[in-house]
């Protein structure tokens, strides 16, 4: 393995710990902060610091055609959108089911590559990779979850939403040329908090809202960790790994998510926890192409 591949491992394995944490934060959030005013602070945050590296770094943003339409489709498809749908989702389901439902965006953008990135087609070795995922996931929460389906159907069909929505970003992003990671990450940035604040405004009322100092930090967090960082990972890693192999950070998140709450909170380490991570590791080794063993010389 090159160290270029290398380093991008290293990376989606960082971005699956960021990331990790934002179902934590979100739930401490929306307890005092209406979820799509929290989405729009979040984003808010993120840009400013983006554009600040940007002009730090004394790089421009493009702004021709391709560039503004990635801008737009990305940062509305795969930031304000599912960042609205998955806040206000958490409200009313829990954490063990959001996680389910976001398992389906693994599995939709293994088909959906399939038919719109000719380099990432559909294999054996991938279908058992995918499954040996979404079993980990099954793992660690459990079948019992599954009886909470229809519990809170608009909460379930919101957080599907926004699973579904990172799986056509995740294609789209993979298969069209853009702008380079800092650009693309401010310009999408950009753009999904000018789009999240006039939801905010028309859907709830951020002036009367008195959010707690736990709130605050979870926010101030979220906007530099989870979505200012990340998008600059996201967009080297996706397009050097692929959009299969990436969509299995999202088996992989939980997984962590537990390991956070067995490091921080003092939780027991559950066998569970142990097997769903090997089955997920299992199932990001079994989605990557077999390495071509290399000639012998006669």
């Amino acid at each position: 393995m090159s160290k270029s591949a290398v380093t991008d491992y290293l990376l989606l394995g960082i971005l699956t710990l960021i990331w990790s944490t934002s179902f934590l934060l979100i739930k401490i959030g929306v307890s005092s902060v209406g979820p799509f005013t929290l989405t729009s602070a979040r984003l808010i945050i993120a840009g400013s610091l983006l554009v600040t590296v940007l002009l730090v770094k004394k790089q421009r943003l493009p702004l021709d055609a391709n560039a503004v339409h990635m801008y737009i489709a990305v940062g509305i498809l795969g930031n304000t959108l599912p960042f609205a749908m998955i806040s206000w989702g958490e409200v009313y389901i829990d954490s063990s089911l959001a996680a389910i439902l976001m398992g389906i965006m693994p599995i939709s953008t293994f088909i959906l590559a399939h038919f719109f990135i000719p380099s990432e087609p559909m294999t054996q070795r991938k279908v058992l990779g995918i499954t040996l995922g979404f079993t980990g996931l099954m793992t660690l929460v459990g079948l019992s979850v599954l009886s909470k389906f229809g519990s809170h159907l608009l909460g379930q069909l919101a957080v599907l939403g926004g699973a579904l929505s990172y799986s056509v970003t995740t294609i789209l992003v993979r298969s069209r040329p853009g702008p380079g990671g800092i650009q693309m990450a401010t310009g999408v940035t950009l753009v999904a908090a000018l789009s999240s604040i006039p939801l905010a405004l028309i859907l709830e009322d951020p002036s009367s809202m008195i959010p707690s100092t736990d709130a605050v930090m979870a926010i101030a967090l979220l906007g530099i960790f989870p979505t200012a960082v990340a998008a600059l990972i996201y967009f080297r890693v996706i397009r050097n790994l692929g959009a299969v192999t990436f969509s299995q950070i999202n088996y992989l998140i939980p997984v962590l998510g537990s390991i956070w709450g067995i490091w921080l909170l003092d939780e027991s380490l559950s066998w569970q926890t142990v097997a769903a991570l090997w089955l997920v590791l299992a199932g990001i080794y079994f989605v990557q192409p077999p390495r071509q063993k290399p000639d012998r010389l006669t």
